[in-house]
């Protein structure tokens, strides 16, 4: 099972859909590889850069609500993928890309208001790290190795089991 967690990008904003995810025109694209340099290119969020330090460190996405949004391809998580991105924390998330990034093997972690907000108090650190626990259930931000944060999450049996497997594609092959 991978690990999951690593440098934080906070994207503070919500319907982030998978056009500003993975541009339109990537979508002939047939491996998923050729997607990465193109990930987060159109978003567009006050102070953003998709060729930052930040950005192509990051292996967890902190943003708001209905993450996922507009199209409904794999492409998105896909692009999310390749460039290292384990998880995705946000309030909400649209369905299809939602069970998409678990049929990858990613996290995609569904908070309340209140553990958003509480996470967006350290938007402006630098250097965050994550560390999210699966079995225990538990999402830690950390600055020079000292907790910050700590909060729960809840995550269903059958989701849980896509993560560990490492994809729909790995579960099937074990357990079908």
């Amino acid at each position: 099972m991978k690990t999951f967690g690593g440098k934080v990008l906070f994207l503070n904003r919500s319907d982030i859909n998978t056009d500003e995810i993975i541009p339109a025109k990537y979508l002939t694209e047939v491996d998923k590889e050729a997607l990465g340099p193109h990930m987060l290119e159109d978003l567009k969020l006050d102070g953003f850069d998709p060729e930052s330090k930040v950005t192509k460190e990051a292996s967890v996405i902190i943003t708001r609500e209905n993450f996922g949004c507009g199209s409904s391809r794999e492409h998105a998580p896909w692009a999310l993928e390749v460039n290292g991105i384990t998880a995705v924390i946000a309030k909400s998330y649209a369905r299809i890309f939602r069970q998409n990034m678990f049929n990858c093997g990613m996290l995609s972690i569904e908070l309340d208001d209140t553990q958003i907000d509480e996470l967006f108090k350290f938007e402006n650190e630098n250097d965050l790290t994550c560390t999210i626990d699966i079995d225990s259930r538990t999402i830690e931000l950390l600055k020079n190795s000292d907790s910050i944060a700590k909060i729960s999450f809840k995550l269903g049996q059958f989701e849980d089991a896509l993560v560990k497997a490492g994809g729909w594609v790995e579960y099937a092959d074990n357990n079908l």
